[in-house]
């Protein structure tokens, strides 16, 4: 045990002091360097789709035989649509400006000095994160737009899969010439590595976990640096009194069904009174048509044909990542307002409405970080958002708010011009 932990240590104080050195050179890059990378990258994953689905199939055997849920095999899948979604986000962060060493708000001060401020790289990032495999794709590219190094470290369900992945950002790295130490993956699968991970302020800036509530829960309260992170995505959708009941179904529909194992997927649905008569009985024959559960309140019980439970408090709060959904009748916006920002997770919420005052006051009284207006909460991907790529979604509220692009991986720092001027 003693020479495992001792292992595990000198392996990752090696992959931190690689990961630091790194950092300068990707700090110092060139745009179009890091650009040919992510285009290498890019082409290289369009190469090896049949390769990847050979290793990614050695994770999905695994997980299968050791009894994982279904929405957690169905987050491990590499199919090509993935695979080609991930060439396509590192194309559009190529295509996108560098913000790296970008000056701005310069204001002359009464002394004669100019001050304003530059963007630049955290430095180092740490990624721990579960299931999703192109995850490893999605941190890697935004490392290297940004001009950042980052230390990977995937679930072991996904070991394989990101194992070759990895090797594809680093044959990127090299052949555009920066140093392939940039991007690393913890090669081990012992949850040591996670413990040492969080706890080197010396070499790591930024900690992100993505995964469940137990490894965001342990991350934040064991880490050593800065964590960005969410811990659940209980996201609602409020339809008005002042709805097009078409587009709400058709939303609502979307938002819960069309997968439901995203942290953006609707769990709870919220419905204004004087449309519930008239709506409920329609969603629900929608929902209960694709097997989803609904676990209601009293009134909307009272509403529908559709079978369906009582809900308990404890399903307001919930993230169910399955089919199933809560469903509440309120008394209007301020009601649905009221609801969400005691129950949700501060993720995702949207409201359906024609009613434009109704629909600023709910984007701008609800507390997440993404509201949105006649719009699905499956839209709330760094992808979608045209971002290129997203590091995660964060639920903090310091300088990273939702999902986490190239701007989240960054800082600012001042920058002060003069011409000799001395303080009196």
């Amino acid at each position: 045990m003693t020479t495992q932990t001792e292992s595990i240590q000198a392996l990752m104080q090696r992959l931190g002091k690689n990961a630091r050195e790194a950092s300068t050179a990707m700090a110092r890059a060139d745009s179009d360097i890091k650009n040919n990378a992510l285009k290498a990258l890019a082409r290289l994953l369009r190469e090896n789709i049949a390769a990847l689905q050979i290793d990614n199939a050695k994770d999905l055997e695994r997980a299968v035989a050791n009894g994982l849920s279904a929405p957690m095999v169905d987050r491990l899948k590499l199919d090509p649509k993935t695979l080609e979604t991930c060439a396509v986000g590192c194309e559009q962060l190529a295509a996108m400006a560098d913000p790296i060493g970008e000056l701005t708000a310069f204001k002359t001060q009464p002394s004669g000095i100019k001050v304003g401020q530059m963007r630049v790289p955290l430095g180092v990032f740490g990624m721990i994160y579960e299931s999703r495999p192109n995850v490893t794709i999605e941190a890697a590219s935004l490392a290297i737009k940004s001009g950042n190094a980052c230390i990977l470290r995937g679930g072991s369900e996904a070991i394989d899969s990101n194992k070759a992945l990895a090797t594809l950002v680093q044959q990127a790295l090299a052949q555009s010439g920066l140093p392939q130490t940039a991007v690393q993956l913890v090669p081990t699968t012992d949850r040591a590595a996670v413990g040492e991970l969080i706890t080197m302020p010396a070499y790591v800036d930024v900690i992100i976990p993505r995964g469940g509530k137990g490894l965001i829960e342990r991350v934040s309260a064991e880490a050593k640096v800065p964590v960005i992170k969410h811990l659940d995505g209980n996201c609602h959708v409020y339809v008005d009194d002042a709805a097009d009941l078409a587009m709400a179904i058709k939303v609502c529909d979307n938002a819960k069904t069309q997968k439901y194992s995203p942290c953006n997927a609707m769990e709870s649905l919220l419905v204004a009174r004087s449309v519930a008569a008239e709506f409920l009985p329609k969603i629900a024959a929608v929902f209960a048509a694709k097997g989803v559960e609904m676990r209601v309140d009293d009134e909307s019980a009272s509403l529908l044909q559709a079978a369906s439970r009582k809900a308990s408090e404890v399903d307001w709060f919930e993230e169910y990542l399955a089919p199933i959904i809560s469903i509440k009748v309120v008394d209007g916006v301020d009601a649905a307002i009221a609801h969400i920002n005691h129950y949700s997770s501060h993720h995702t919420d949207s409201i359906i409405t024609s009613n434009d005052a109704a629909a600023k006051k709910f984007m701008r009284e609800v507390d997440s970080a993404s509201v949105m207006h006649n719009a699905s909460t499956r839209f709330a991907d760094g992808f979608e958002y045209g971002l290129g790529a997203e590091i995660g979604i964060s639920t903090d509220k310091f300088h990273a708010r939702g999902p986490v692009g190239i701007e989240g991986l960054t800082s600012l720092k001042y920058v002060v011009l003069g011409n000799g001027e001395v303080r009196s």
